[in-house]
């Protein structure tokens, strides 16, 4: 658990920021890279949507954040001044999802539920790496471990979380969910039936862990009754999820299937020299 990693000069390089720097680029690399080798996808249009949806991620889940903490900003305003900090996974999500959506759609003119259904383990393979960055920052910290478990975190002076306290690491947790799932997302992709079953995955998935990792959390994160504001938003996500499933599976369009190295449409396989006329024609 370390706010600052290290330190070059003038220059601080802080934990959470470099793990969410090391997630994007994880996330577009990973995808870019299963466009090309597995799939007929040119692996420049992944790049190209995975910049907008990094950029309307980022917006996303910092609003989504301020939604969250509207009470404080009202008594702070000061808080919106604050940039580097404060970040709501699901809003992120959400604008990184549908922005990239409306570009494919409107500008590429192509469809996105079966590129969607490609880039969801990237996407959780970048927020694995966003959860080390909470864990290193202190922030999402959890509750209070009983006494004497070997499990609890103990985190120094300096970190948003409280110091001197076992705490359940529920940012390890989420990590780990987040990696599991992007591993069995991958694994399912050459299983799918019908496209958008992978998106419906990882909505149903997600949703549940994250319910039940909010459970053990216990930093200031905005509530809707009894439960977190990411627990209520996470009723809505697995419904969704369990209707689109309904949805894209009575629609049974065909998913993104195995078809070898990628090539570009513009450069044709060149046929054999020594092809005689009366064996090219038949």
């Amino acid at each position: 658990m370390r706010v600052i990693l290290f330190e070059l000069g003038p220059i601080k390089i802080y934990g959470y920021g470099l793990m969410m720097a090391l997630g994007i680029v994880a996330a577009v690399v990973v995808t870019c890279f299963r466009a090309k080798k597995y799939y007929n996808i040119d692996p420049d249009l992944y790049f190209a949507g995975g910049l907008i949806g990094i950029i309307s991620g980022l917006v996303g889940a910092k609003l989504m954040y301020w939604i969250v903490e509207i009470k404080a900003i009202i008594e702070n305003p000061k808080i919106l001044l604050d940039i580097g900090s404060g970040f709501v996974v699901y809003g992120g999500v959400l604008l990184g999802v549908l922005v990239p959506i409306i570009y494919l759609r409107k500008f590429k003119k192509t469809t996105a539920l079966d590129k969607l259904d490609l880039a969801m383990p990237g996407i959780s393979i970048g927020q694995f790496f966003g959860r080390i960055g909470c864990f290193l920052a202190g922030c999402c910290y959890g509750k209070p471990v009983p006494e004497g478990a070997w499990y609890g975190i103990v985190f120094p002076e300096g970190c948003d979380a409280p110091a001197g306290i076992a705490l359940y690491p529920t940012q390890l947790l989420s990590a780990l969910g987040n990696l599991l799932l992007a591993a069995f997302l991958i694994w399912y992709t050459h299983r799918e039936r019908f496209r958008g079953e992978i998106v419906c995955l990882y909505m149903i998935l997600y949703s549940i862990g994250r319910f039940l990792v909010e459970m053990l959390r216990n930093d200031p994160r905005g509530e809707v009754g009894i439960f977190s504001t990411s627990q209520f938003i996470s009723f809505f996500v697995l419904a969704a999820g369990i209707a689109l499933w309904i949805f894209f599976y009575k629609k049974n369009w065909s998913p993104l299937r195995h078809v070898g190295p990628f090539v570009r449409p513009d450069k044709k396989p060149k046929e054999p020299e020594n092809v005689k006329e009366e064996e090219k024609c038949e």
